[in-house]
């Protein structure tokens, strides 16, 4: 867990899961933008960034397993999920690994950008060779192609690309009870691998208010759009 903004009193704790290939970073400029009776925690998956030498789990629920023995101590109180891609789906397994050993459901689990669990195409993006890993990559849009020119750092990020991939793909949703939370689900209208149909299959996964919020832009929208993605996640916390 990374902390940018300590906020000993804050009301809530926000625990923000990033894509695939991607790290706690990428969350770094949202604390700003939020009100401070909320503290944000970013998770950072290994293999990247400050963690760049700790082993990839054998599969995402080793994972999530990991995650929520760091997370348990921010579940004690108010606290809330926010997964994009396959940040999404790790959020979702979170939830019920913490309620699992004792915590209660968060205030909100706010997914993006990815088909329900029960929905997972599964695929063999992990299995393509380094071109075709690159070309995943460019298609999607999420990494700027000036990154990759670098032989060595190619390397790198291709091999925890390579892996969060492997995660995802070989992931099979169990039989779980729903959840009593809210849910929402933000993506991008340009997204090619999410239509709003197939993201109000998240509907399913809670017995509680489920809502489908549409932004401008493709998978990575709430790059373009952050401004717009925090403002509406504090509506949906407030």
């Amino acid at each position: 867990m990374r902390c940018f903004v300590p906020r000993p009193g804050a009301a809530l704790r926000l625990i923000c899961l990033p894509h695939g290939g991607g790290g706690a970073s990428m969350y770094a400029p949202w604390p700003e933008r939020l009100p401070p009776e909320i503290e944000l925690h970013a998770v950072q998956y290994p293999g990247r960034e400050d963690r760049l030498g700790d082993p990839f789990p054998e599969n995402l629920g080793a994972l999530v397993d990991t995650l929520a023995d760091a997370a348990m101590p921010l579940a004690h109180g108010r606290y809330a999920l926010f997964g994009h891609s396959m940040g999404a789906t790790v959020a979702y397994e979170l939830v019920h690994a913490l309620v699992a050993r004792g915590a209660p459901e968060p205030v909100r689990l706010v997914v993006s950008g990815r088909e329900a669990p029960h929905d997972e195409r599964g695929g063999q993006v992990h299995r393509l060779d380094d071109d075709g890993l690159h070309k995943e990559l460019m298609r999607l849009g999420g990494t700027t192609p000036e990154v990759l020119e670098s032989r060595g750092l190619r390397a790198m990020i291709l091999k925890y690309v390579r892996e969060d991939y492997r995660l995802i793909e070989t992931y099979r949703a169990r039989d779980l009870p729903p959840l009593g939370c809210p849910v929402s689900v933000f993506l991008g209208d340009a997204d090619p691998d999410l239509t709003v149909a197939e993201a109000s299959g998240w509907r399913r996964v809670t017995q509680g208010p489920a809502e489908v919020r549409v932004f401008r832009g493709g998978h990575f929208y709430l790059v373009p759009q952050r401004h717009a993605v925090i403002a509406a996640l504090r509506r949906a916390l407030a």
